[in-house]
């Protein structure tokens, strides 16, 4: 298990400020002790359109120096582009789509294997049904088309956010009616506790096919800080032999958080414990 941290908290994503530039953001995790770095997909830091052939290179020249991995890309949702592959508006699903194959791209471009699919939301006067028809067809279109890239798209429930696909449950049907080798599934501990469910039984349910986890208490807080079982969390991943990222997505939610002090917060609680659990299990299989 390695431990990573989303960028938002550094970027102007949900709230405008603090922000600072990918390359500031790379330098701080980097010196903070992290495995690897989540990158949002989106302005400042990582928005296809905004970023020419040499400042993707010096981004994964920088990467390099710092010893730090791209442990998964993560798209922006709504905004001006929507990027909603479950929108009514064909216009829009298209957009999505090849904002995903640029995202993949981008990702390989970088070391990363990861990227997060979210399935979209669905619009007043749109069924069920039919969007989630509109999602898996944009999903099936994308896993194919970034096949040849060696990038997995994970496919995150998100039952804070939106409406269509909101549980471990409805993340494994959209996996298993897709049926591509390349897609795969993560959760995120927030969503799960904002349904007043348990972390562990998502990593049960998901078994070998959970390939990435965001990892937030209740209220965005780091871990630790609020009501997460972590131990169990962790022990439930050693159980499943997981060896993906633990990703920290925390501190991005509101002003008032200083993104270092919130990214130091997590890796000082997660790594002793994640170290603790480990010894724990060897020792009792000795």
């Amino acid at each position: 298990m390695k431990i990573s941290y989303n960028t938002w908290a550094y970027s102007s994503f949900f709230v405008w400020v603090p922000s600072y530039t990918l390359e500031e953001t790379i330098k701080r995790i980097a010196k903070l002790g992290y495995d690897g770095i989540e990158i949002g997909g989106a302005a400042p830091h990582a928005y296809p359109a905004y970023l020419g052939a040499e400042r993707r290179a010096q981004i994964k020249d920088l990467l390099d120096e710092h010893g730090l991995s791209l442990s998964s890309m993560l798209p922006a949702p709504s905004g001006g582009p929507g990027n909603n592959p479950a929108s009514p508006y064909i216009e829009e699903r298209r957009a999505t789509i090849e904002h995903y194959v640029e995202l993949a791209e981008l990702t390989a471009q970088w070391g990363g294997k990861t990227l997060i699919y979210l399935p979209g939301w669905m619009i007043f006067g749109t069924s069920r049904r039919q969007a989630w028809a509109w999602t898996r067809e944009c999903l099936t279109e994308i896993a194919d088309r970034i096949a040849h890239t060696g990038v997995t798209l994970v496919i995150e429930p998100t039952s804070h956010d939106t409406n269509l696909c909101e549980s471990a449950d409805d993340a494994i049907e959209l996996m298993e009616d897709v049926n591509r080798d390349n897609v795969k599934l993560m959760f995120d501990t927030f969503h799960v506790m904002y349904r007043r469910e348990v972390n562990t039984d998502y990593v049960y349910k998901m078994g070998d096919n959970l390939k990435h986890i965001h990892i937030s208490d209740n209220d965005r807080l780091p871990p630790g800080k609020g009501i997460g079982d972590w131990p169990a969390l962790v022990d439930a991943m050693l159980d499943i032999k997981f060896d993906g990222y633990l990703t920290m997505e925390t501190g991005f939610h509101q002003r008032g958080i200083e993104p270092d002090e919130d990214a130091r917060s997590g890796i000082d609680f997660l790594r002793p414990l994640v170290e603790e659990r480990k010894k724990l299990r060897l020792g009792a299989q000795v």
